[in-house]
């Protein structure tokens, strides 16, 4: 049974509207999730930390393909919205196809947004609307040695 659920483009207005009536504190996330490893675990997880309900913006199978080419993803989005909605730190899963989630974020307007310490500040995707009404930007520590670039390179040498 997923610990999350799997949130439309129609249903997240409200959504986001009951959390804050609640005073929850939003943190969003996104990414491509192809792979599911141990660092994209222990990264979850440190987003999910720094508030009480994450939201992981999953880029649409269309959109991975734009910018990872033809062989990606590996998994379907239905199978990598499973997985991670399985993850007692993931709350919400919501699918985006534009080339960034930059439409995501404004609508989702999160009071923490988390990419990995790999990106600078300068080149996250909704970091400065996020700041422009008080939210943070957090860049939250990989897991060395993990990533699934590393794990696709181990499988084609198989």
């Amino acid at each position: 049974m997923p610990a999350g659920n799997l949130v439309s483009r129609s249903n997240l207005t409200r959504l986001i509207a009951s959390l804050r009536r609640s005073g929850k504190k939003i943190v969003f996330t996104n990414g491509v999730f192809d792979i599911l490893h141990r660092g994209h675990v222990e990264y979850l997880s440190r987003a999910r930390a720094l508030g009480d309900v994450l939201i992981v913006g999953l880029n649409t199978d269309a959109s991975v393909r734009r910018f990872k080419g033809r062989a990606r993803p590996l998994q379907k989005q239905a199978d990598r919205a499973a997985i991670l909605l399985a993850l007692k730190a993931v709350d919400y899963v919501i699918f985006f196809g534009e080339d960034t989630p930059d439409r995501l974020i404004r609508l989702v307007k999160p009071d923490v947004l988390v990419k990995g310490a790999d990106y600078r500040i300068a080149e996250i995707v909704g970091a400065e609307f996020v700041k422009s009404y008080g939210g943070s930007v957090k860049r939250v520590s990989l897991t060395r040695g993990r990533s699934s670039s590393a794990l696709i390179r181990k499988l084609n040498r198989l």
